[in-house]
């Protein structure tokens, strides 16, 4: 009978190094924990001295006057001032104005920087000067001269103002009513003339010349606020309503 070889026996194998498993997710770690200091607040700004005003005399504590702490001072109260303060304002405009229309200077190279202080108080005194005088040359029915007067020229400068408009004229409407107002004064001061020299052939040149003065006066502006091929539509019915006062200060006796 045959035996089978018995094999020799295997050495043990070497014992693995264990993993230390930990119960804590963390590795320890040798290095010291670190260490918090709390953040100290910073300074408050230094504080200026506020120092009392000083007013147009240098003494301190009295405030200067119509200037704010802040130092861009306060608008006037125009609500509280005298009559009289508020009348010499207004007549200053009118005069600042006057001379930015009728007269010569170099804002009337520059339309949009005259007149943009406007006011309705010059072109009512104008137009209401010119229809006194209309109604004091007439002979007869002085009440009826000055109503037609007054209507006609009120009502012809809000036309021609909703003409330019309608033009689409770069203008505001009051503006403009009071650009025509004003341009009334030399129109103004013929009727004057007139009224006093009562001449025929003294009339026709005096208005002449106050219409051609009134037409200068009106033409920067008006040709300014449209464009260059609407201004003939813009500048007719000026001239117009214009020549329309003048035949009346003729025609009147």
């Amino acid at each position: 009978m045959y035996a089978a070889p018995v094999l020799p026996a295997r050495s043990p194998s070497p014992p693995r190094a264990s993993i230390p498993v930990s119960s804590t997710p963390f590795v320890p770690s040798n290095l010291p924990p670190p260490s918090y200091t709390k953040p100290t607040p910073p300074a408050p700004p230094p504080i200026a001295p506020v120092l009392p005003p000083i007013s147009s005399g240098g003494a301190p504590g009295a405030p200067r006057p119509g200037i704010s702490v802040d130092g861009f001072g306060s608008p006037p109260n125009t609500l509280t001032e005298p009559v009289w303060d508020t009348v010499n304002r207004d007549l200053s405009r009118i005069v600042s104005n006057l001379k930015l229309v009728v007269f010569p200077n170099p804002s009337r190279e520059d339309p949009g920087k005259a007149l943009r202080d406007w006011d309705l108080w010059g072109p009512f005194f104008f137009i209401v000067f010119l229809g006194l005088i209309l109604s004091w040359s007439a002979s007869v029915k002085k009440s009826e001269v000055f109503a037609v007067a007054f209507a006609v020229l009120a009502a012809g400068a809000v036309i021609l103002t909703l003409n330019v408009v309608l033009l689409g004229g770069h203008i505001i409407f009051f503006q403009s009513l009071s650009l025509l107002g004003y341009c009334l004064f030399p129109l103004d001061v013929g009727a004057l003339i007139c009224m006093l020299k009562d001449n025929v052939i003294l009339k026709i040149v005096v208005v002449s010349i106050t219409l051609a003065w009134s037409s200068w006066a009106a033409y920067p502006f008006m040709s300014a606020a449209v464009g260059p091929n609407r201004k003939a539509l813009a500048l007719y019915p000026v001239f117009l309503m214009y020549i329309s006062v003048g035949f009346l200060i003729i025609a009147i006796d």
